[in-house]
């Protein structure tokens, strides 16, 4: 039953930093809410990769203000790929 509420906390959390990215990003982003979500997850890994390479491990367990900012920070890098993706396969 843990599980379930830790994937759905996974999935809440990565709904809005995927959806804060996407409204911080200029320009128009066709995604699904999925997508969004997705988004914010994959964000979330990339964001919290960076910042173990930047700092080194911290204290686990405790939501960290630092740990919101760099999944925001990562899902914007990883909506800017996605963005230029899309464009590139348009063209």
């Amino acid at each position: 039953m843990n599980m379930i509420f830790t994937l759905i906390g996974w999935a809440i959390f990565g709904l809005i930093i995927g959806a804060i990215a996407r409204l911080v990003m200029p320009g128009k982003q066709t995604m699904s809410w999925l997508m969004t979500m997705l988004l914010g997850v994959v964000g979330s890994f990339v964001g919290g990769g960076i910042s173990y390479l930047l700092f080194g491990s911290g204290p686990s367990g405790a939501v960290q203000p630092a740990g919101w900012i760099m999944s925001f920070v990562g899902a914007l890098i990883v909506l800017a790929i996605y963005s230029y993706a899309q464009t590139k396969k348009a063209v």
